[in-house]
């Protein structure tokens, strides 16, 4: 008897429920389980390892472990015979970065891009009632035809996020147009008056030459507010159906507010359709005034946004929703109201998520350039490179169109302006990006001055003086002068900042980080967050202030293999000091009280300065068995200078209520490092 996969026991199931219930249009089924791994260069196959997915072959971040090579993941999978009739698609939700499909051993198709989902339909490759077999060829090789061709994260490797199996009858809403439901809601014009736009519907009908397309609109209380009926629409695949919707006082989606609506398509007789979808999103405006704000639905939203890459510690990319939803909590817990997806989306279920509670995203495509390698070339003027590039934009756009978290398209990350101009390929991008999405504006993250930063319709400045070179008080002299040049009066600029620090070194003194060190004192980088929050803070010329990472991150060309620019660490558990800081700052909805660099607990020197984050003004501070004065060095944060201490000594905070208390214990002096 033919080996059964847990698919096998999920159709019985399906069978059983269609006897009782009305047969559903289409069935997912998810096939992450029972694949084979091994590697292209096995001689033999039959050493390959079983594996679950969502499954990376690079997943500690050890210097020398990165492996950029072609694997192989085969499956077997039943496919009954009660299924001949009807559609068969796989979908991939992220596959990094070349994937190349066969079934039974027949070609299917291929993916080039580690980011974004996509299907393809096996119908004609498939056996009824037996086992078929399935192989992906998956590459995460350098290629200078696939983005990015410079990161400073690791590309993993392998089927990362989840598999599907679709099964559809024949006549269908297309899933196959950018790997979506086939489903989009072009919001056109969006006020507090009136919602109208046009909900766009792609089809594959093989059987089908015109039909009835029905589309509803239901709002969050269950009440319908727009219906649509196309009868008799000719039906041609790869050409859109539009459906224009509008309709009157709309709960308009924002952050304070997050009303979500569904939208309901059907093929075919209503009462009994060929295929049927239902999506949510959300209805709002999104703008940046004159004054350097960002608006959604016309009222400004102070941005205080994170970057964040795509893995950790020993999962490499292959994480799961559970992994996901822990950091979109610690983010929140932050303060945060907005995330940056750094080279790519994330998987659908961020996004979800930030729908729900009104979290902001920007979402990159992959084209960016490594600040760690001058010799990296970030841009091919290939054609194969640009149509690439041009891809990816589309299917980023088009997988995420619908989510009203997402609210800008990020066309570049640091690239540089030497050798061939990359300029005009922005300016490309951001022409393409605006004839795809309207309703969004495009950002670039630039670590440089020139054309580049007066393209896309908001910049991000990558700002890091203070750390290598300068001094981090040189920020407030930059911020007057981009508040002065009237020549950039009509830029509309943010600023990204953040730099490595681990909570393994320590050091006496803060200095400023020296070239190729493998040493990152979690001290230099408080102090730099500390003066940044405050200088930015202070100046309040930007439309959004964005760190350079929530957690560190796989990078093989770093010291350790890690970029360790986050404020958590690597295994998305120990929280920085200068997370504490911005939750002091940012969490508007619970205190915080901290006392920073508590894990310095070894100190040579009997004269001490303590610093305490307050969100509920001057706390006391305690040492020993003394009260001692502090003062107010910026918002939330607070100082005691010029302590004279000496051996084991106990330090206690407490908040201006009363309510908060947060202690650390100190050996100071020269004689604790002699025990």
């Amino acid at each position: 008897m033919c080996k059964r996969t847990i698919l096998s026991i999920l159709v019985a199931l399906s069978v059983a429920l269609a006897a009782t219930a009305a047969e559903p249009t289409r069935t997912t089924y998810n096939i992450n389980d029972n694949w084979n791994f091994y590697y292209a260069t096995d001689a033999d196959a039959a050493n390959a390892t079983t594996v679950a997915l969502p499954h990376t072959w690079n997943v500690e971040c050890r210097e020398g472990d990165y492996l950029r090579t072609t694997a192989n993941y085969t499956r077997e999978m039943y496919i009954p015979q009660l299924w001949e009739g009807r559609r068969l698609f796989l979908r991939f939700g992220g596959v990094q970065s070349m994937a190349d499909v066969f079934v039974n051993g027949c070609y299917v198709g291929s993916h080039a891009g580690g980011f974004t989902a996509f299907t393809l339909e096996i119908t004609d490759k498939v056996r009824f009632g037996a086992d078929n077999f399935l192989r992906v060829v998956v590459s995460n090789g350098m290629r200078s035809d696939i983005l990015p061709t410079s990161a400073d994260i690791d590309l993993a490797g392998g089927i990362y996020r989840d598999v599907e199996l679709l099964v559809t009858g024949e006549n269908i809403i297309s899933p196959l147009n950018h790997s979506t439901d086939g489903v989009y809601v072009v919001q056109q014009s969006i006020t507090e008056d009136v919602a109208k736009g046009v909900v766009r519907v792609y089809v594959s009908t093989p059987s089908m030459d015109h039909a009835t397309v029905t589309m509803r609109i239901v709002g969050d209380d269950g009440y319908e507010v727009d219906h649509r009926v196309v009868r008799n629409a000719k039906l041609v695949e790869g050409r859109p159906i539009d459906l224009p919707f509008e309709f009157a006082a709309p709960k308009l989606w924002s952050p304070a507010s997050p009303t979500l609506y569904r939208v309901e398509v059907a093929l075919g007789d209503v009462r009994n359709p060929e295929d049927e979808i239902s999506i949510t999103t959300g209805f709002r405006s999104i703008s940046v005034s004159e004054d350097n704000r960002l608006c959604i639905n016309g009222v400004p939203v102070a941005v205080r946004g994170v970057n964040m890459a795509h893995d950790r510690m020993y999962k490499g990319t292959a994480v799961s929703h559970d992994d996901m939803d822990a950091d979109l909590d610690m983010v929140a817990d932050m303060g945060a109201n907005a995330i940056r997806s750094l080279y790519g989306p994330h998987a659908q279920s961020v996004y979800e998520r930030c729908d729900r509670e009104g979290m902001l995203a920007w979402v990159d495509m992959p084209f960016g350039r490594s600040p760690l390698s001058f010799t990296d070339i970030c841009y091919y003027p290939s054609q194969p490179f640009r149509d690439n590039g041009f891809k990816q934009l589309e299917e980023i756009v088009a997988q995420n169109m619908n989510h009203p978290s997402v609210v800008m398209w990020g066309l570049f990350e640091q690239v540089w302006q030497r050798g061939d101009d990359v300029v005009a390929y922005v300016g490309e991008l951001n022409e393409r990006a605006h004839n795809l999405d309207p309703s969004r504006l495009t950002v670039g993250c630039s670590n440089t001055d020139g054309d580049i930063n007066f393209i896309t319709d908001l910049i991000v400045f990558r700002q890091s003086v203070g750390y290598m070179k300068g001094s981090v008080e040189d920020v407030a002299v930059w911020c007057n002068m981009l508040s002065s040049n009237e020549s950039w009066g009509d830029m509309r600029y943010g600023v990204c900042y953040g730099e490595e620090g681990s909570v393994k070194h320590h050091t006496e003194a803060v200095e400023r980080a020296q070239r190729g060190t493998r040493r990152h004192p979690e001290r230099r980088q408080t102090y730099m967050h500390e003066r940044y929050a405050a200088i930015t803070r202070e100046a309040d010329i930007f439309w959004g202030v964005w760190l350079s990472n929530m957690f560190d991150y796989a990078s093989s060309r770093r010291t350790e293999g890690l970029n360790q620019s986050g404020i958590v660490a690597y295994d998305h558990a120990t929280k920085k000091d200068a997370y504490y800081l911005y939750r002091t700052l940012w969490n508007d909805d619970e205190p915080t009280l901290y006392i920073p660099e508590r894990r310095w607990t070894e100190r040579r020197s009997v004269n001490q300065t303590i610093n305490v984050y307050s969100s509920e003004g001057t706390p006391t501070l305690i040492v020993g068995t003394d009260t001692v004065a502090v003062r107010r060095v910026a918002e939330g944060q607070y100082r005691a200078d010029s302590l004279v201490l000496n051996g084991h000594v106990v330090v206690t905070a407490i908040d201006s209520l009363g309510i908060l208390r947060d202690s650390i214990v100190l050996n100071v002096g020269r004689s604790t490092f002699l025990r």
